[in-house]
């Protein structure tokens, strides 16, 4: 490390995360030891495991008792519904997917929190979101078309850490956000919904609505996710184990 402007630890942080951020390490992966990050940096142990906790403070790793640092998310939470349930399937070891059901331009018949956040043209993506071939969520967002005129079906991979909604919008269309605010209720799921998640008409399930908002405070897209099966969260450092897609 040669730029003396910042602390080392920083230094070494700032390059971690770009790795982080670019897919140099998917989630799941071990990072190297600390001992070969001293050596590839040229810093002190010390300086390392400071920005090793940094980055454990953020969310993006977890430290495992003889396992050394392992990535937990590229995605980490800034609330509930903005924690990626790609990447928590996949620290769990099981497999996500993502099944595109449509894409279109609605012009009528909006869900009605939608209608209020928005007086746009708007594109809705609706999906199914599977662990392990199974079906676990139905999904809807809207997105003002202005964010992402060309969107289209090629966008949206089935597998993969790509999948996740929030890379999509990131990472191919440069939407970004700086807060979040949710609601969460249970709720009775309807013939339509029922036949998409795979359980009976009336089974109670778990609606989580979330609007995102950019540094204006400017809403930048509305999910609304429909949830069956076991719903866990993990507040500790401040991040989510089982939310938004």
């Amino acid at each position: 490390m040669t730029d003396s402007a910042i602390p080392k630890y920083q230094a070494v942080h700032d390059a971690l995360l770009a790795r982080l951020l670019a897919g140099h390490y998917s989630v799941g992966t071990r990072l190297p030891t600390e001992g070969a990050l001293s050596d590839a940096f040229d810093v002190s142990r010390v300086t390392i495991r400071k920005a090793l906790e940094l980055l454990v403070r953020a969310g993006y790793l977890t430290a495992k008792q003889g396992s050394g640092y392992v990535v937990a998310t590229v995605s980490p939470a800034t609330s509930t519904c903005m924690a990626s349930f790609t990447d928590q399937v996949l620290n769990e070891g099981r497999i996500p997917g993502a099944k595109l059901l449509s894409l279109e331009n609605p012009t009528a018949n909006l869900n009605a929190e939608v209608s209020k956040l928005f007086d746009e043209p708007l594109v809705l993506i609706q999906r199914l979101r599977t662990v392990d071939g199974l079906p676990r969520m139905f999904t809807q967002t809207w997105v003002p078309v202005r964010h992402a005129p060309t969107m289209s079906a090629v966008d949206f991979p089935e597998t993969g850490q790509e999948q996740s909604i929030l890379r999509i919008l990131r990472h191919e269309f440069d939407v970004d956000w700086t807060s979040a605010c949710e609601t969460l209720d249970s709720v009775s799921a309807d013939p339509q919904i029922a036949e998409r998640l795979g359980v009976p008409a009336a089974t109670p399930i778990l609606s989580q609505a979330c609007t995102a908002f950019d540094t204006k405070g400017q809403p930048v897209f509305f999910d609304q996710v429909y949830r069956q099966g076991p719903i866990n969260f993990d507040l500790s450092n401040g991040s989510t184990q089982q939310t938004s897609a």
